[in-house]
């Protein structure tokens, strides 16, 4: 394991361990909605399937297909207000 592989993991760690993990979930569903991501994402979804056909399509497809458009279209404001409360959580809790 590399040392980038550990440390993520102790990151990950501590956010689980201190419920913040849960948190951040929370916001971050919050911020998506409010900025219509999951209703853009919602389309995307109708438009692959309507493309592919419901009888063509898994969820496995689905999930391969619309992962990087929705990871395209994170606002760029979240994305930083997340790791702005990652950092900060980190020098609070740092050991």
């Amino acid at each position: 394991m590399s040392k980038e592989s550990r440390m993520r993991a102790t990151v990950n760690q501590k956010l689980t361990e201190m419920g913040e993990r849960e948190r951040l979930k929370e916001l971050l569903r919050t911020k998506l909605t409010e900025c219509g991501w999951k209703d853009q994402m919602k389309a995307h979804c109708k438009e692959v399937i309507k493309d592919k056909g419901l009888e063509h399509v898994t969820v496995e497809d689905l999930v391969v297909e619309i992962t990087p458009k929705g990871r395209a279209l994170v606002p760029d404001s979240v994305k930083k207000e997340l790791l702005h409360r990652i950092r900060a959580f980190l020098a609070q809790h740092a050991t």
